[in-house]
């Protein structure tokens, strides 16, 4: 424990896949095993106040945490690796630093003075880093920095960076840099002038890196880290490798073997041990040692960019692990799906998930998909907008309302099964105003969603507009598609299942988002072990038949 919140800052140069995120997240992992209380904060450069009205295909997923924030999806990463939730303060984004800025001004908090970058922008950024290490929860604070060092728009975040070095002190601020060492296969040899040109940039702007993390695809020599060090102002044990790893749960044990931890913690003035990874090693043993496979089909309309269902694909890790199965996901563009080919498309699948989604692209083929999973006993997870169609495919196809679907898609539908709250009616703003964050869920008693859970009451994180219409509920009910789980509020539906089906759940919020290394989520779990089942007898078993 210390007694002064100590403030680690990553920034980058231009670098490749593995990023600054994944950087944060291990150290933070190797210093919360060492016993300091982490947390992690992305400070994003773009003008949008959050993340939640930009296209998948942007920005990858929206992140939602249990307070309702809107984020980026790097948190997620934050935390699947702490298993710490984050909030609202983890995520800042230029967009909400003006805002909070033109509000003050509005107010007349500045007193007549000319609003400027500096020091009214730099000011708020400031204020933003330090709201987490103010709260007298956490020993350490690591803040990632957005964008590239040298471009227009993260400049005023590097000018802060400058400034609360400054004003923290010796040994209660360091600054990570984050560079690229670009291998030339037609020279046969690593470059590092790319690292130089960054670390020179970062010190145009006043700021002096004080470790270098150098993404690499071949081991460094010794030779060029000591001249990375010379030409970068740090010191050799502070070049740090990142070589490309099998997997991102390999870094934070690169990271250890680097010494990146102890080289932090020394140059932070705190006491270095040896953490303990136990946990994280086994799981690491389970995923990479598995004892079957199974195929899963990821139904979606994002399905061209994986980090559109990136909470969704690292919920499959985890629980792949806990069944020491290796889970191949298998993406399936739901505009391309119709009655006709949906066999040929599923039928060699050992479960289908249909993925969330806004707008009316690709429904027509998750809702045939759906059908075929439903007649032929295949093991179903529907998420959001996937349990949403799974309720109109069967008020269209067992209750033979033809015309059933959701007043999102088709606003003069008879029969909008899925409709718009009545709250939501007069809403006119798309961003935050949706149903968002940790709702509760009141589940049924001896229903399969208890099962799994172990509970009859838990917390879920929900990002949506559209719900499941009470209206309807009695006649899907007396028809076999039982409602589960209900807010206990405001009675609004959660949990749709089939009894009669093998595993067939629909969940209106995001498991996805609460599942981490060491708490892999029940229902993802559930999900691959009744997968394996069903590649293994040919059809599933509910829990009950276990």
């Amino acid at each position: 424990m210390t007694t002064t919140t100590k403030y680690i800052f990553v920034t980058g140069g231009v670098t490749s896949s593995l990023g600054k995120g994944i950087i944060a997240a291990s150290l933070a992992k190797l210093l919360q095993a060492q016993g300091y209380r982490t947390t992690i904060q992305k400070l994003d450069p773009y003008i949008n106040v959050d993340p939640g009205t930009l296209n998948p295909y942007e920005h990858g997923e929206c992140y939602v945490t249990d307070d309702g924030a809107e984020t980026d999806l790097d948190l997620g990463h934050y935390e699947r690796f702490l298993n710490v939730p984050t909030s609202q303060a983890n995520n800042v984004t230029t967009g909400r630093i003006y805002q909070s800025v033109i509000e003050k001004e509005r107010r007349g908090e500045f007193l007549g003075k000319t609003v400027q970058v500096i020091p009214h922008i730099t000011d708020e950024i400031k204020e933003r880093v330090q709201i987490l290490g103010n709260s007298g929860d956490y020993d350490i604070v690591i803040t990632e920095i957005g964008g590239t060092v040298g471009d227009i728009e993260s400049l005023p975040y590097v000018e802060a960076v400058r400034q609360l070095k400054w004003d923290l002190g010796d040994n209660n601020a360091i600054v990570i840099h984050l560079t690229l060492v670009p291998y030339l296969s037609a020279a046969g040899e690593l470059k590092t002038k790319p690292t130089q040109h960054s670390v020179k940039t970062l010190m145009e702007s006043g700021v002096m890196a004080d470790i270098l993390v150098c993404r690499t695809e071949h081991e460094l020599p010794q030779e060029l880290r000591s001249k990375l060090a010379k030409f970068c102002n740090v010191r050799e044990e502070a070049v740090i490798q990142s070589i490309d790893a099998s997997t991102i749960y390999d870094v934070p044990n690169l990271m250890l073997e680097q010494g990146l931890d102890k080289v932090v913690l020394k140059k932070l003035a705190l006491e270095s041990h040896t953490p303990d990874l136990t946990n994280w090693n086994k799981f690491l043993q389970r995923h990479k040692n598995p004892t079957t496979e199974v195929t899963i089909g990821l139904i979606g309309k994002y399905v061209e960019l994986q980090d559109s269902y990136k909470s969704i694909l690292e919920a499959f890790i985890h629980a792949g692990a806990e069944n020491e199965v290796k889970v191949h996901v298998e993406p399936i563009h739901s505009e391309y799906i119709n009655e006709d080919n949906a066999k040929a498309k599923l039928s060699h699948l050992d479960g289908v998930l249909v993925a969330p989604g806004f707008g009316e692209r690709g429904i027509e083929g998750k809702i045939d998909a759906i059908k075929y999973v439903r007649e032929n006993n295949i093991p179903f997870l529907g998420i959001c907008l996937g349990m949403q169609m799974a309720v109109i495919e069967f008020a269209r196809n067992v209750l033979n309302l033809k015309e059933a679907s959701s007043s999102e898609m088709h606003p003069n539908t008879p029969d909008p099964v899925i409709n718009l709250m009545e709250e939501q009616k007069s809403v006119t703003d798309k961003g935050g105003t949706m149903r968002l964050g940790a709702w509760a869920c009141d589940i049924k008693m001896d229903s399969l969603a208890q099962k799994i859970y172990k509970s009859n009451s838990i917390l879920e994180r929900h990002r949506h507009r559209y719900e499941f219409n009470n209206k309807y509920k009695e006649q899907l009910e007396h028809a076999g598609m039982v409602a589960t789980g209900l807010n206990p509020e405001t009675g609004l539906v959660e949990i749709i299942e089939i009894p009669t089906h093998p595993w067939f759940v629909g969940v209106q919020y995001h498991p996805e988002y609460k599942s981490t290394v060491k708490s892999p989520h029940p229902l993802f779990v559930a999900f691959i072990k009744a997968a394996l089942k069903h590649k293994k007898t040919g059809k599933s078993v509910t829990m009950a038949q276990k």
